[in-house]
């Protein structure tokens, strides 16, 4: 029975950004690889901060990434409970623990002396560390004083020797004890701090490889000062390096999107994002592939390979993994995903009540436009022709405006507009293309002489989809009943030669 347990354990207090969704990733692939156990754990001790719906949006985020946990929330486990706000006993237990053995201390320091005694380091040039003022205080007097009503925080004591740690990443590192002081487990307000309830956590659940950004480095030596306090195996780090922007600062909104929550409605696909994520900061062993399925990634994913150089976050790139996706998917999955971008955009009705008949047809608009787009969220204004066509900029259009004036364009419109003035019925792409032939006959146009004007007077610009494609969508659409009509062939040619 393989034993390595990883965890990922976010605070719900905004929304999943793509520097803790690789974390999540990095620890669902050493687990899966391993065939170890994945957890969810939730960090909610931050009690102004954490909201439910926040939690809410990260387990919809992480379902929708496919990072399914083995133990957490909402399927248990058994070292539940997995929020921290459900663990406050669990903590106090171990915190009597350490009092009861020396290990800890109570701390009567109040914010005002830490302050004074923190600006008089920086006045002598010292660490801006704690002094160790109560740490002789004797168990009676400590007593005595919280009998009488006196507020304190615990503090860990820290011995005096170098804090070590193996980083998978990084190597050895090595913390003075000194640099690290000792540090508070319990605010005097009784509220636990995250290195001390990180570090009892990972400990009672098992947790073999603690895997996260490298953020957290300073706070490893104070958690493995806490495992050895409590005589408990130190676990594997792997401290994961900074995303950055193209501008090699740390990744933010200025950047462009970073939350999970905003790539899912630009319209990345989880199995692009998924892939993109892995390649930040890790890489395969024949060192070209760069497209992977989550099976491919599980088995050839190992924490050897991560880099410690920051990765930069290359939204091209991205979009580009979308399109290869994209492409691969299944089409009516597809279709069903571009829908909601169109309804939003008031050009077509809910799906569940769209007759048969306009589903089909929107099934060969998607088709037709997925090759210009790398996000879905594209589609609606790439079928702006379609929808809303407008003569007047397309006219006015300085590009298409020297097409036009040409003398062979001028013949080729109007042999065009005269054969669908004549034609009765919806236009096939059979009879365009023989039109098209006789066109090219009688005016002797051909190439672009003959098929750009005419593009341009049915789309509003010289470049576009195939005509055999094109067609269907504008006949078969002008007899749906949408809110926009779709302007058919013949409507095309009337607006723009009105």
């Amino acid at each position: 029975m393989n034993k390595t347990r990883v965890r990922f354990a976010p605070s719900p207090t905004g929304l999943l950004h793509v520097g803790n969704a690789r974390t999540a990733l990095y620890n669902w692939l050493v687990a899966r690889h391993a065939g170890g156990k994945y957890i969810l754990r939730i960090e909610d001790t931050d009690v102004e901060r954490s909201k439910e719906e926040h939690e809410t949006q990260l387990i919809e985020d992480l379902h929708w990434l496919g990072l399914e946990w083995d133990e957490g929330p909402r399927i248990g486990g058994p070292h539940a409970p997995y929020r921290q706000s459900e663990r406050l006993d669990i903590y106090r237990e171990h915190t009597d623990q350490l009092l009861n053995e020396g290990k800890a201390y109570r701390c009567f320091c109040t914010s005002d002396e830490l302050e004074a005694e923190r600006l008089r380091a920086v006045a002598e040039h010292r660490p801006q560390v704690y002094s160790g003022k109560c740490r002789a205080v004797p168990p009676a007097d400590s007593d005595a004083r919280v009998a009488a009503g006196e507020q304190f925080a615990v503090r860990l004591r820290i011995p005096d020797k170098p804090l070590r740690f193996h980083d998978m990443v990084r190597g050895d590192v090595e913390f003075a004890s000194d640099t690290v002081s000792d540090p508070i487990l319990v605010r005097s307000s009784g509220v636990p701090v995250y290195n001390y309830v990180v570090a009892v956590d990972d400990a009672l659940m098992e947790i073999t490889h603690v895997i996260r950004g490298d953020d957290h480095i300073s706070n490893t030596p104070k958690q493995v000062a806490i495992y050895e306090a409590f005589g408990w195996p130190v676990p594997q780090f792997a401290h994961l390096s900074t995303i950055l922007g193209s501008d090699r600062e740390r990744l933010s909104k200025r950047h462009g999107a970073t939350s999970i929550a905003s790539f899912r409605e630009m319209g990345i696909l989880p199995e692009a994002l998924v892939n993109y994520l892995a390649l930040l900061g890790w890489g395969a062993k024949d060192g070209t592939t760069e497209t992977f399925t989550p099976e491919q990634l599980i088995k050839e994913f190992e924490l050897e390979r991560v880099t410690a150089s920051p990765a930069i976050f290359d939204f091209d790139k991205l979009h580009w993994l979308n399109r290869h996706y994209i492409k691969l998917a299944d089409p009516a999955r597809i279709l069903e995903l571009a829908w909601p971008y169109f309804e939003k955009a008031g050009l077509l009705p809910p799906q569940r009540t769209a007759d048969a008949q306009t589903v089909k047809w929107f099934g060969k608009l998607v088709a037709l436009l997925l090759p210009s787009v790398d996000r879905l969220k594209q589609l609606p204004e790439k079928a702006q022709f379609v929808f809303r066509f407008d003569a007047s900029p397309a006219r006015a259009d300085a590009e298409n405006a020297t097409i036009l004036q040409t003398e062979i364009a001028q013949k080729v419109l109007a042999a065009f507009a005269a054969r669908v003035s004549q034609h009765e019925g919806a236009l096939t792409p059979e009879q365009f293309k023989n039109w098209m032939n006789e066109i090219k006959t009688e005016t002797g146009a051909k190439g672009k002489d003959l098929f750009h004007p005419v593009r341009i007077v049915l789309t509003g610009a010289h470049s576009g989809p195939e005509f055999d494609k094109l067609i269907p969508i504008f006949e078969e659409g002008s007899s749906l009943a949408l809110a926009t009509h779709i302007p058919s062939v013949r409507e095309r040619v009337q607006q723009f030669v009105a």
